[in-house]
C-alpha cells in the first residue's frame, strides 16, 4: 500500500468556501457506540430522534471504518495516520500516546486563524507535551485517561458533579458529564461567535462506555423492554446524547450559523455493549477484527455547502480520511513535508466526474506493548475482507462475515496478504521509537506518573480507580525522557495528591451514584506496605513505609534522555512481594 502524499484538491471546494466566510466546524464522537446503536440505523429499541433528524438531512457515508478501540481511532481520527503509525495502537501501557510529530486536526485548525476548542474524551496523553491543551486546542475541558474515573482522572469522578481540567487546572462542575461536555462546548462556540471568530469545536463524550451511569430519568425511559441492566444504562446514556445534540442543534440555529456549519457525528469502534439488541446484521463488536467491531456511522451536514439532502455514499472510507477532507472543505494548510494515509473525500462528496481509484484499507486490534504482525487485523477493499491473514469473506454477498471462502480465493487472500505486507513494511519501522513520558519540562512541574501508563507483564495495567482502591498486586516501570539534567523530588504514592490517606489506608467505599458498579464503590484496602522502592536508571534506594506515611520522599540526581522509571513497595518476605506505586510525582528542583 502506499504511503499517499496528500495535494489538496482545492478546484474542487474553492466555489464553496472562497465565496463565504470559512465554514465552522462541529465533530461529534461518541465513545462505545456503534453502527447499530441508533434508530436510523435500525435499532428495535433505542430512539434517537435528534440523530435520526440529523440523518435525514446528512451525507451519510455507509462503509466507513475506524479502529476497534479508543485511542487508536482517536489517533488516526485527529493525526490523518494510521494508528500504529501514529503512536496510539494500545489504550494503556504507555502505548495510548499520539506521537508528538503528529499534526493534529486542533493544530490545523488553529494554524488557520480558528478558534479551537475540546470537550470530554482525550485518550491520548495525560501529561505535557500531549494533552489536548498542548496540541492545538485553545479551550479545553476534559476528564483524563480513557474514561471518567479512571486511573489518570481526578479521584472518585463518576459521571455525575465531577472535577474536569480545564486547560490543565482541575475544576469542580455540576451535572451529569455529557451535559457537562456539550455545555461547555455551546459556551466556547458563543464566545468565538461573539469574537468573530470560525470555530472548531471537537465534543468527544465518554458516554456511553462503561461503567454504566446515566440520569435516573434516562434510565428508565429502557427499562421494562427486555433488556439487561448494562443495556438499559447503554441506551439512556445514548438516549442523553441525543438530547444533547438537539439542543445543540437548536443553540447553532438561534445564533445563526448553523447554515456555515460542517456538523459531523460518528462514533470511535464498534458497540460494546448492544451487540446482543442489534448490530445492524455485523458480526463482532469493539476490539474485533470484523466489521462490528470498525465500521460505524458517520454523518455530514453541511447547508451552505450544499449537504444537507441526505444521500448515502457507499463507497469504502475511514478514519484516516477525516482530515485531508476538512483540510479541503475549509480551505486550510498544513506544511508541504507532512503526509497523509488517508485521502481527501471531497470527490466523493461533490461527485467529481474523476474515477475514484479503489485501495485497502487496513484497521487492526493491537492492545499490546509492541505490535505483532497480523494481530486483529482486517484487510479491506470495497468487496473484500482478509481478517487475520487467514480469513476472507465477500463483503457485499456476505455482510455477516459467515462464510470464509479463502480456500476457493487464493489469488484473492494473496493480493491482500501482499496489501498487508507493504503496509507493515511503511508503518513498522516507526515502532522503534517509543513515545515517553517527559518531566523536568517548565510547562509541566511537577508531573505526576499514574499506573494507567505502566509497561507491564501483567495483561493489564491498573486503569481504573476500583483497582487502586482494591490495591491489585501489579507491578511495571514507566518510560521517561528526562529533558533536563539536575536534582528531582520523587513522591511514591498509594494514592494520588489531594486524597489525604497513608499508603496503607483502608477507605470507605465512594459515594453512590446512579446506575450499576462504580469504579470508587470498592473500599480501599491495605496493601501492607513495609518498604518504599526506587529504581530509576542506575539509581537504587529503599525507604521504610511508616503507618502514616501517605508518600515516601527521594531526591536524586538525573541525567537528560531516556530511562526506565520503576517504584515499588514491598508487601511481604518473599522476593515477589511487590506491588507498584501506583503514583510518583516527580519534580525538578
Amino acid at each position: 500500500m502506499k504511503y499517499l502524499r496528500f495535494t489538496l484538491l482545492l478546484s474542487l471546494c474553492s466555489a464553496l468556501w472562497a465565496a463565504q466566510e470559512k465554514p465552522n466546524v462541529i465533530f461529534i464522537l461518541t465513545d462505545d457506540q456503534g453502527y447499530g446503536d441508533l434508530s436510523c440505523t435500525g435499532n428495535p429499541v433505542l430512539q434517537t430522534p435528534a440523530l435520526d433528524a440529523l440523518y435525514q438531512e446528512s451525507t451519510r457515508f455507509t462503509d466507513y471504518h475506524v479502529s476497534p478501540t479508543c485511542s487508536p481511532t482517536r489517533g488516526a481520527l485527529l493525526s490523518g495516520h494510521y494508528t500504529n503509525r501514529a503512536g496510539p495502537w494500545h489504550t494503556i501501557m504507555g502505548r495510548s500516546m499520539l506521537r508528538i510529530e503528529a499534526k493534529t486536526m486542533g493544530e490545523v485548525f488553529e494554524e488557520s486563524g480558528y478558534a479551537t476548542g475540546m470537550y470530554g474524551k482525550w485518550h491520548l496523553g495525560d501529561s505535557y507535551p500531549y494533552r489536548a491543551e498542548d496540541r492545538g486546542f485553545q479551550d479545553v475541558v476534559r476528564h483524563a485517561g480513557g474514561g471518567v474515573g479512571q486511573t489518570p482522572d481526578f479521584w472518585d469522578n463518576s459521571y455525575f458533579d465531577d472535577t474536569y481540567f480545564r486547560n490543565g487546572v482541575p475544576e469542580k462542575f455540576e451535572g451529569f458529564c455529557t451535559d457537562v461536555f456539550f455545555s461547555e462546548a455551546k459556551r466556547f462556540i458563543g464566545e468565538s461567535i461573539e469574537a468573530e471568530k470560525p470555530f472548531f469545536a471537537y465534543i468527544a463524550p465518554n458516554a456511553p462506555h462503561l461503567p454504566y451511569h446515566c440520569p435516573e430519568e434516562y434510565w428508565d425511559m429502557y427499562k421494562g423492554k427486555g433488556l439487561t441492566p448494562e443495556e438499559e444504562i447503554f441506551f439512556g446514556m445514548i438516549h442523553n446524547i441525543d438530547d444533547n445534540v438537539k439542543a445543540l442543534r437548536s443553540y447553532l440555529e438561534k445564533k445563526g450559523v448553523s447554515d456555515n456549519t460542517i456538523f459531523i457525528f460518528m462514533t470511535d469502534n464498534g458497540t460494546a455493549t448492544g451487540h446482543n439488541v442489534y448490530n445492524a446484521g455485523m458480526r463482532g463488536k469493539k476490539g474485533t477484527p470484523y466489521d462490528g467491531g470498525h465500521r460505524v456511522p458517520f454523518f455530514m451536514y453541511w447547508p451552505d455547502g450544499n449537504l444537507d439532502k441526505g444521500r448515502d455514499i457507499e463507497t469504502l472510507t475511514s478514519h484516516i480520511d477525516v482530515l485531508p477532507t476538512l483540510m479541503d472543505l475549509c480551505g486550510l494548510e498544513i506544511p508541504m513535508d507532512y503526509s497523509f494515509d488517508g485521502r481527501s473525500l471531497s470527490p466523493l462528496i461533490y461527485e467529481n466526474p474523476t474515477p475514484w481509484v479503489d485501495r485497502a484499507i487496513i484497521t487492526d486490534s493491537q492492545r499490546v506493548v509492541d505490535p505483532i504482525k497480523w494481530k486483529d487485523s482486517s484487510i479491506m477493499t470495497q468487496r473484500w475482507r482478509l481478517v487475520n491473514g487467514t480469513e476472507l469473506y465477500d463483503i457485499e454477498a456476505d455482510p455477516a462475515q459467515a462464510k470464509d471462502i479463502a480456500s476457493a480465493n487464493p489469488e484473492v487472500v494473496a493480493s491482500l496478504r501482499s496489501e498487508y505486507d507493504k503496509w507493515w513494511a511503511s508503518i513498522s519501522p516507526s515502532f522503534v521509537k517509543e513515545e515517553r513520558l517527559r518531566i523536568g519540562y517548565d510547562e509541566e512541574n511537577p508531573v505526576v506518573l499514574n499506573a494507567h501508563d505502566w509497561i507491564t507483564d501483567a495483561p493489564v495495567s491498573p486503569w481504573n480507580q476500583g483497582h487502586i482502591r482494591r490495591g491489585e498486586k501489579i507491578h511495571g516501570y514507566w518510560a521517561i525522557d528526562v529533558e533536563e539534567a539536575g536534582t528531582y523530588d520523587v513522591e511514591l504514592r498509594r494514592y494520588p495528591p489531594g486524597v489525604n490517606a497513608a499508603i496503607n489506608a483502608e477507605l470507605e467505599p465512594g459515594g453512590s451514584v446512579m446506575g450499576l458498579t462504580a469504579y470508587r464503590d470498592p473500599a480501599g484496602r491495605s496493601i501492607g506496605a513495609t518498604k518504599a522502592i526506587l529504581y530509576v536508571g542506575d539509581y537504587y534506594e529503599e525507604k521504610v513505609v511508616g503507618e502514616s506515611n501517605e508518600g515516601i520522599h527521594f531526591t536524586l540526581d538525573l541525567a537528560k534522555g531516556p530511562t526506565k522509571f520503576r517504584a515499588t513497595f514491598k508487601t511481604g518476605p518473599k522476593h515477589e512481594d511487590v506491588i507498584g506505586a501506583y503514583y510518583a510525582v516527580v519534580k525538578r528542583r
